[in-house]
């Protein structure tokens, strides 16, 4: 053996030692040798009898894991390389040059540039036709080699020759690096006349008040005087911005509690930051809206400030208290209390055996597997920034086609747009084929 796998192999023997000594500290206050001396001998067992080597590293971490994700269906714990994607998701940034193209990348025809991204700061322009990377022609690279160019960790510059809407041609250069990932996926005027607006929020990150601020604003310009807000597929994430938003449209109350074994914890609506409130409001949600959106969605309801319509939510009110060991770099989160609406609901369906769902909504629209497939892939992919919806609809009317998002075929969206024409929609009806 080496020096420096010696030393390599001490380390990882006194990182697993230190951590350990952490677990029988932290989380095993009252046991005993014993406890430590249980888990050394199945560790042993394992490591000795195991079909391939497996370090005590390995081990350790396998425990953790186990440890922690044993607990129930939401407690967990993140190595390394998983603390930093979950940073990365809740932050709202990843690595790339944040274009979106029309139609497969391969025909290198850009549709736009996200806000403040790479790509747009390299002067790329919606209806841009990409000629060549690096001097190679673009329809020559394969998609995945190409996928790769765009997104390279290292930020890698990229030679682009391009061709504008205008004909005229230019060369630029793009360089691969952070930029937000845009958790308000759509903005949109659904009806000029009844000035019936809609935003589209996919997650929470701490940049999403921020993003709903701006799109309300848009909208509000463009003569918005009611708004849908489409929850659907939103898994959740952090909570404090489905509190802000919230808070956007609540005059005074509770906004959401959170009750378990510590003291009670009141999130309250503000009402100097009311200023959206009296806004006809419908909040869309469905099987998969969990967590931080049941929370928006649960508040806007109980307040009365909202109409909900869709399908009952999925049903997620337990809240996880997450703490990073910096040391190790290593994160854990654990469950540690319940949601509660401003009514007193609590979310969670394992709360109540009796019960599968986490909210009802004030009119329920089913939608067919068919249906709620076109919905949800619409709901995934990214819409046009603020400053470049205006661009796009001059090129929908020079070239005769369709660039944004087709909104057709939604029972749900088309409910909401019924309420605010004060229409009274009724149940959408299923075929045998749905």
């Amino acid at each position: 053996m080496t020096r420096g796998v010696a030393q390599a192999t001490f380390l990882l023997g006194v990182l697993a030692g230190l951590l350990i000594a952490l677990i029988a500290e932290e989380l095993w206050p009252y046991g005993n040798d014993t406890t430590i001396e249980e888990y050394r001998a199945v560790r042993d067992f394992a490591r000795e009898s195991f079909v391939r080597e497996v370090s005590d590293e390995e081990l350790l971490e396998l425990a953790l894991h186990g440890m922690v994700g044993g607990l129930d269906g939401y407690s967990r714990y993140y190595d390394r390389a998983e603390s930093e994607r979950l940073e990365r998701e809740t932050r709202g940034t990843y690595k790339g040059v944040g274009i979106v193209f029309h139609g497969p990348p391969g025909e290198g025809r850009v549709l736009f540039a996200l806000t403040d991204s790479p790509a747009q700061r390299a002067g790329v322009r919606v209806g841009d036709t990409f000629k060549t990377f690096d001097g190679r022609p673009v329809a020559d690279i394969p998609a995945n080699e190409l996928r790769a160019m765009l997104r390279d960790p290292d930020g890698t510059p990229i030679d682009v020759h391009a061709r504008g809407l205008d004909g005229a041609e230019r060369d630029l250069v793009l360089r691969p690096d952070s930029l937000v990932d845009p958790s308000v996926r759509h903005t949109r005027i659904l009806d000029a006349e009844l000035g019936i607006g809609y935003v589209s929020i996919l997650s929470f990150s701490r940049e999403t008040a921020d993003e709903f601020d701006q799109a309300f604003h848009f909208l509000h310009g463009r003569g918005m005087r009611a708004l849908i807000i489409d929850l659907r597929r939103n898994f959740g994430g952090v909570l404090e911005s489905a509190v802000q938003i919230a808070r956007r449209f609540v005059k005074g109350g509770v906004i959401v509690s959170t009750e378990g074994r510590g003291a009670p914890i009141s999130h309250r609506a503000e009402p100097a930051e009311a200023d959206y409130a009296g806004m006809p409001l419908v909040v869309l949600v469905d099987g998969e809206s969990a967590s931080a959106s049941e929370v928006l969605a649960g508040a806007l309801q109980d307040h009365r400030v909202a109409v909900v319509v869709g399908s009952p939510t999925y049903g997620k009110g337990m809240v996880q208290t997450i703490r990073n060991f910096e040391r190790f770099g290593t994160r854990a989160k654990v469950t540690s209390s319940y949601y509660y609406s401003p009514s007193g609901r609590n979310f969670e369906t394992s709360a109540d055996p009796a019960r599968d769902f986490g909210i009802l909504p004030d009119l329920s629209i089913p939608v067919s597997k068919v249906e709620k497939s076109a919905i949800q892939e619409r709901l995934t992919i990214y819409g046009p920034p603020l400053e470049a919806i205006a661009k796009i609809e001059a090129w929908e009317v020079s070239s005769g086609f369709e660039l944004l998002t087709n909104m057709q075929g939604d029972p749900q969206l088309d409910a909401a747009l019924a309420l605010f024409a004060g229409e009274r929609p009724g149940p959408h009806r299923l075929t045998q084929a749905d």
